[in-house]
């Protein structure tokens, strides 16, 4: 069964990395699902399951954000000033999220998770095109202000943020749909460093002071062997999606990261199991 799981992490990290590079997100909505599911398969419990599934998503999305803001960056779509206020801002309340997290009931988390992604598809879908005159401010204050609740979701929910922040850089801060791609990769870097050392320190403590077991290889919530074979795939691949990405118009990128949010969204929050459907 071993090389079963093995195969499917690694097929897993193909796609996280490609949606990485082409929509700007951690791709915690293809892999936290997998790798829930993986960890469950192996015997673990729920609550164990989703927070070592939060913890090392968290850290594929570092060195994935790394290759793909390095691509998004030469195209010249990386706003770095806002990347660095919004990713610090959410490095730090995402301690806070990540605490809230290991206290809550497994099925909470999960729930959550599908619910904050299928409203920010929903809010997309519905909302009103950026008029080409309406530029993102200079001003770097409301970046901190959206960046302290969204970095509390990132930690609490076990993401590295770009699902919520992509919605929020297009409708709220004016980005051009290039631009919130390639800044939201970018502000990963940032957000991910928080999470997983959060993860890693809550892990640790809820070990020292519980009988909790948790899958070998495992630092707190992250753990190795799921991160090197996710790795291995989504650092390459997040350079092709990158490079996808500006193959392709900011309306269908759009729908295309609609559509994905959605799918995973719906699957996570059981909505597919109720309906008894295949997917």
């Amino acid at each position: 069964m071993f090389w079963i799981y093995a195969a499917a992490l690694l097929v897993t990290g193909l796609g996280v990395g490609f949606a990485s590079g082409l929509l700007g997100v951690g791709g915690c909505f293809i892999m936290i699902p997998v790798q829930y599911y993986v960890l469950l398969a192996e015997g673990f419990s729920i609550k164990v399951a989703i927070l070592t599934a939060f913890g090392t998503n968290l850290a594929v999305v570092l060195p994935t954000a790394i290759s793909g803001s390095y691509r998004h960056s030469k195209k010249g779509t990386v706003l770095w000033r806002q990347s660095v206020a919004m990713g610090v801002t959410g490095a730090v309340t995402s301690w806070i999220g990540a605490y809230v997290a290991q206290i809550l009931p497994g099925q909470i988390l999960k729930v959550a998770f599908g619910a904050a992604i299928l409203a920010g598809a929903v809010r997309m879908l519905t909302a009103k095109p950026v008029k080409v005159e309406e530029k993102p401010p200079e001003n770097m204050l409301p970046y901190i202000l959206w960046a302290t609740p969204l970095g509390f979701s990132c930690g609490l929910i076990g993401i590295g943020g770009g699902v919520l922040m992509v919605p929020v850089m297009v409708l709220a801060l004016k980005f051009r749909m290039h631009q919130a791609v390639g800044t939201s990769t970018a502000l990963m870097i940032f957000t991910s460093i928080g999470g997983v050392l959060a993860y890693i320190y809550y892990g640790l403590a809820t070990i020292g002071r519980s009988s909790v077991s948790l899958p070998p290889y495992s630092i707190g919530y992250v753990n190795l062997l799921q991160w090197i074979l996710l790795a291995a795939t989504s650092v390459p691949m997040a350079q092709v999606g990158a490079f996808t990405a500006h193959k392709i118009s900011g309306k269908n990128l759009k729908y295309i990261f609609i559509a994905v949010m959605v799918y995973m969204a719906l699957k996570m929050m059981g909505v597919f199991t109720w309906l008894k459907l295949p997917l």
